[in-house]
């Protein structure tokens, strides 16, 4: 039975996330001067390194250890908090953004480096609450609950009982940003002049402005609030509820929503398996296909399973918002692969933003498009794919970067980051599930009856209902 736009009314509500050891200030992130020259220092030091070692295997014919090269790459900045981790793990999913050795050390990059200490938390809970900040909660734990990319939570109980998840902003995380994202323009430059197949300025800007966007607490609280309203009838996916009184700018304050990381599900019963990845793809895909609208972060620590077997759905930092005539473009291509329609296909390619496609740069979009789609276009259940040197999709990616070359690159819209991201992340998590699924049909029934217009007037008026005013 197709599934259409949901009805009002409320989802229950909100957190957690993994446990983090405690310490009080990691290298380089104090929010003295001192630390943004620090940050700089490290990241351009690190960076410049590799931008060295790129330079002279292209224009001196000096042949660098790429893997060994990788691993003290990853060993500089591993350290660090802030936008790094998220940069490495959304590098890895763009096809040969980055030579593989460098995109596989960058995708390990996790939030390694300790929490804040309470002396940290105390300064950063007066800012934003003021001197009498301890006297709002009934409870506040002094060690946070989860480390994240710009932040950590804090679990804490209102004066009425409820269990809530506090987010404090790391300092700095601007400066960070900022160094982070200069060094990656470099080294984008760089790799572009030893390899042209993919041109990244595109990347680079969409980077730029949703890292930005993170640091926005009350944009995401915003976020999280027109997710619950997308999803609010979707009785399987929930969604934290914001606390308006204990939030601001640097403090995000939501409901606390108590699960269960998902690979402790991958050898459930395939029923469980295919339950939760049928959950997953509705999480993702309603909001998308009925708003335009996509959480752009699939990472493993952003969801999580209820005993109930449904899906908490954590953290609207990532959020982008898609023109209307983007995800038309999305179903068209779809048909178009379908139907081995070519021109609807170059019309698809074209409404994104490709341009100058000849037929061969055609041919090898098609290639990647094919294996995006290729779960959804056979009408049978079969799992999603399989992965290779450990990445979804990077036998396909290789394939991809090695005809653009030959045919003279292409630019890669700035909607593509994302999209892609989402795309890959998930058909990551539907492999390690195993799950086996008519996508074909799920797809089908949910795109039943697409229409632009009227996905462009949903889209309209959820934004406005949650003052959210897209950044492109």
């Amino acid at each position: 039975m197709t599934k259409k736009p949901p009805s009002e009314h409320d989802a229950p509500a909100a957190t957690g996330k993994t446990k983090a050891t405690k310490a009080d200030k990691p290298l380089g992130e104090t929010s003295t001067a001192g630390g943004r020259i620090a940050r700089y220092a490290k990241v351009s030091g690190a960076m410049a390194g590799l931008a060295t070692r790129m330079a002279g295997e292209r224009y001196l014919g000096m042949k660098i250890e790429r893997e060994k090269h990788a691993a003290d790459l990853l060993t500089a900045l591993g350290g660090l908090k802030g936008p790094l981790m998220k940069v490495g793990q959304i590098l890895s999913t763009i096809p040969e953004a980055l030579p593989p050795e460098y995109a596989r050390a960058l995708q390990q990059l996790q939030s390694n480096a300790p929490p804040m200490g309470w002396p940290f938390v105390r300064r950063r809970m007066k800012t934003e609450l003021g001197p009498d900040w301890e006297t709002k909660f009934k409870s506040f734990e002094k060690e946070s609950s989860a480390a994240a990319s710009l932040g950590q939570v804090h679990k804490a109980v209102t004066h009425d009982g409820q269990l809530i998840a506090c987010k404090l902003q790391y300092p700095d995380m601007s400066s960070a940003i900022e160094a982070d994202l200069n060094q990656l323009k470099l080294i984008f430059s760089l790799y572009e002049k030893y390899d042209k197949a993919i041109s990244t300025k595109y990347i680079h800007k969409e980077l730029a402005l949703r890292l930005n966007e993170e640091l926005d607490y009350e944009l995401e609280a915003r976020h999280a609030k027109l997710y619950r309203w997308m999803l609010r009838d979707e009785k399987d996916i929930h969604v934290p509820e914001i606390v308006n009184g204990l939030s601001t700018k640097r403090l995000l304050c939501s409901t606390w929503l108590e699960g269960d990381k998902i690979l402790n599900y991958v050898d459930a019963p395939q029923e469980t398996r295919d339950r939760l990845a049928y959950t997953m793809f509705r999480a993702w895909y309603v909001p998308l296909y009925y708003y335009g609208v996509i959480h752009g972060d699939p990472h493993l620590g952003n969801y999580s399973v209820r005993q109930d077997l449904g899906i908490n759905l954590l953290d609207f930092g990532c959020v982008r918002v898609f023109p209307p005539a983007f995800i038309g473009g999305v179903i068209d291509l779809y048909h178009a692969l379908m139907e081995d329609d070519n021109a609807r296909a170059v019309h698809a390619y074209e409404t994104w933003g490709f341009k100058n496609l000849s037929n061969d740069k055609i041919e090898t979009l098609n290639i990647w498009a094919r294996f995006l789609y290729g779960p959804l276009m056979e009408d049978r259940i079969r799992p999603i794919g399989e992965v290779t040197e450990g990445v979804y999709g990077r036998e396909t990616a290789q394939k991809v970067h090695e005809r653009l070359r030959e045919n003279g690159g292409v630019t890669v819209p700035s909607e593509f980051v994302f999209m892609d991201r989402a795309a890959l992340g998930l058909g990551s998590v539907f492999l390690h599930l195993k799950a086996q699924i008519n996508w074909h049909r799920l797809f089908n029934e949910m795109i039943d009856g697409f229409n632009v217009t009227d996905l462009a007037k949903r889209q309209d008026d959820a934004l406005k209902k949650f003052s959210i005013i897209p950044r492109t």
